[in-house]
């Protein structure tokens, strides 16, 4: 697993929120391999792989979110650094925990605006 590959699963909010989220991360990892579905689902996935770097910047059509937005960052460690450091910056960031595995770990963050 390159230390780009990371899955990020959303739950809380709507379509609009899981694109905020996701634009929040492209600058660091670049556009998602697969992206939030635009349906009323209750949980929504996005996937960055390690096909390039981000430019360093955020979405610039970011907006508010609508409510707490439940997000579980998974991949390396550096990656997960990463995209619970680029959140944190975009939105204000409560850690719920972290679970390590042997090459993987799993963060839990609740975003709001």
């Amino acid at each position: 697993m390159s230390d780009t590959q990371l899955t990020v699963t959303l739950s809380g909010g709507d379509a609009d929120d899981a694109r905020a989220v996701v634009g929040a991360l492209e600058g660091t990892f670049g556009p998602p391999q697969e992206r939030p579905s635009d349906t009323d689902a209750t949980v929504r996935m996005a996937t960055f792989g390690g096909e390039g770097e981000g430019t360093g910047a955020a979405d610039d059509g970011r907006r508010p979110l609508s409510e707490p937005v439940t997000v579980t960052v998974q991949g390396t460690p550096e990656a997960v650094r990463r995209a619970s450091d680029a959140l944190s910056r975009s939105f204000t960031a409560r850690d719920e925990g972290v679970a390590a595995g042997d090459q993987e770990q799993e963060r839990q963050l609740v975003l709001e605006s």
